[in-house]
Order: structure tokens, then C-alpha cells, then sequence
């Protein structure tokens, strides 16, 4: 391996195209991919405004300090609420939350309703 280094061992140039069926599947379209690399903050922004935010953010991206980036500077909201309270307030606490399937092929099906218990 001679006048290989270990910056050329770490840069990667290769891409990787998904199968049409991966892409099919998809739950994230190239139309969302194209609007995010257009704008990447408001696109980021966007996808925020349907989170519900004890405090919105001040600052979507805080760049300043790379590699070290901040997202949503300022902005505070609670996870678990978001996660769960929100959609039993909204009448879904019926729905499948989690769908766990395990090694010997035993299965468990959790609600939002058993999660918000």
C-alpha cells in the first residue's frame, strides 16, 4: 500500500443509487430532497413548524463553530409530548405507536394510548 495515506483512505467519492423499489417506497420524495438542498434552513425550519414548541427557536442553524453545528438555537419543546401526548389529544391513541417484532417471531403492538398510560 504504498502512497496511500490515511486522508486518501478517508475520502470517499463512491455513490450508491437506491433501488426503484427502495425509492418507491420512500417515505421522503426527491422533490423534499431538492427543496432542502435549494434552502436548507427553510426547508429545516418548515419541518420545525409542525413540531409544537414550548419556545420557538431564534436561530434555525448556528454554522459559527464547525464541525460544530447548533440546531434551533434557543428553541425548546418536549419530545414525549410530541411524541405521543399530542396525537391521544388528537383522537389517534388508538394507533399502532410501535410495532415490535422479535427474534423467535413473537410480536407486540403498542398504541399511542398505551404509551400515553
Amino acid at each position: 500500500m504504498s502512497g496511500v495515506t490515511l486522508d486518501n483512505l478517508s475520502t470517499e467519492h463512491r455513490v450508491f443509487a437506491p433501488s426503484e423499489g427502495f425509492v418507491a417506497g420512500a417515505n421522503v420524495t426527491g422533490a423534499a430532497y431538492a427543496e432542502a438542498e435549494a434552502d436548507r434552513e427553510g426547508f429545516w425550519a418548515a419541518q420545525a413548524e409542525r413540531l409544537v414548541w414550548a419556545r420557538r427557536w431564534e436561530r434555525v442553524l448556528d454554522w459559527d463553530n464547525p464541525p460544530f453545528a447548533k440546531w434551533f438555537v434557543g428553541g425548546r419543546l418536549n419530545v414525549a409530548y410530541n411524541c405521543v401526548d399530542r396525537h391521544v389529544q388528537a383522537g389517534l391513541g388508538d394507533r399502532v405507536a410501535i410495532h415490535w417484532v422479535g427474534e423467535p417471531g413473537d410480536t407486540r403492538t403498542i398504541t399511542y394510548a398505551d404509551l400515553h398510560r
